[in-house]
């Protein structure tokens, strides 16, 4: 396996989750100060942009419940950078690693929303199936969810996902030197 340069993934996966969070934050800010009280036909009857103050979770669940979504924000992201900091700095994981990151970077923006406004600004609206209006911080959620899935399902094994302790070789370069 070729092996990662430690300083060089923490680099990759610190700019990935800052440009996502920029990104997802200029988003938010340009539909504030457009959106409201304007919402915009992209595509008639397909696509449109309007602006929404979302107190709950996905699709205006949990309205109100401010206190949990900080809870379960910051365990999430604490859970995630244990992991991301756990897993083998090899090719191989890094598909993984920069999933994990671009799904941390989705999570911290709807966060970094709630602290500062006490709710989610969301405005891309898709009419054409009725979807709930959503935002850029979601689609990073949603599409690193799916990508997550298909990782776990078809890339790696129960035992690529064990937890390592340093040093200690994994059953299959185990079973290499056998």
């Amino acid at each position: 396996m070729k092996k990662v340069l430690t300083k060089g993934w923490i680099a990759c996966c610190a700019a990935l989750f800052m440009v996502l969070v920029i990104l997802d934050r200029v988003s938010k800010t340009w539909a504030a100060n457009t959106l409201q009280g304007n919402p915009r036909v992209l595509i008639e009857g397909v696509l449109e942009l309007r602006y929404l103050e979302n107190t709950g979770a996905a699709w205006g669940t949990m309205q109100g419940m401010q206190w949990l979504f900080y809870i379960l924000t910051v365990v999430f992201l604490v859970l995630v950078l244990l992991e991301i900091l756990r897993l083998r700095k090899d090719d191989r994981y890094l598909p993984l690693i920069y999933t994990l990151t671009v799904m941390s970077s989705g999570a911290a923006g709807n966060f970094i929303d709630r602290l500062t406004l006490k709710y989610v600004i969301d405005f891309v609206y898709i009419r054409l199936i009725d979807f709930p209006i959503f935002n850029l911080a979601d689609c990073y959620i949603t599409v690193s969810t799916a990508v997550l899935m298909i990782l776990i399902l078809f890339r790696y094994s129960g035992a690529d996902l064990d937890y390592i302790i340093p040093g200690q070789k994994t059953e299959k370069e185990t079973e290499k030197e056998q």
